[in-house]
């Protein structure tokens, strides 16, 4: 699994011109399923973002989770992300989990968050999204798991 995080001032989602999901303060989770990838890993995300020290103390520090500064996260599946550009002119995606399995992934991720008690809205799984949002920052991570 690999997850692209953004911390937010604000982010939102739509599909066809209608906002499906948006958040405040907090993170913007882009989340592509991996071949190979597996229940565990979802859980294991979903642990390790609640944790995430993203956002800063009073000293400037990046010392405060998502719930320390009552934030919330916004979910996005972006396939696009486990694409490889190695080789040719054209983006390969053999690495990206057949679609069934990738939602099961992502919705399991939604999940736990929400079992964590964080605040949780979502894109919508396969269809064409915009997503719009006012960087913290900007402060960005890649994480694969």
């Amino acid at each position: 699994m690999r997850l692209v995080l953004q911390r937010v001032e604000r982010a939102e989602v739509r599909v066809a011109q209608r906002r499906v999901g948006a958040i405040g303060t907090g993170v913007l989770v882009l989340v592509a399923v991996e071949a190979g990838d597996a229940a565990e890993v979802a859980s294991r995300a979903a642990r390790k973002l609640s944790t995430l020290r993203l956002f800063e103390d009073g000293r400037g520090r990046m010392n405060l989770d998502a719930g320390a500064v009552g934030g919330a996260f916004l979910v996005v599946s972006q396939f696009t992300l486990a694409a490889s550009l190695d080789r040719g002119r054209r983006p390969s995606f053999e690495r990206a989990a057949p679609p069934d399995l990738a939602e099961l992934l992502v919705d399991a991720l939604v999940a736990e968050l929400r079992d964590l008690g964080h605040p949780v809205a979502t894109g919508r799984f396969g269809a064409h999204m915009a997503v719009e949002l006012v960087n913290d920052g900007p402060v960005t991570f890649v994480l694969d798991l």
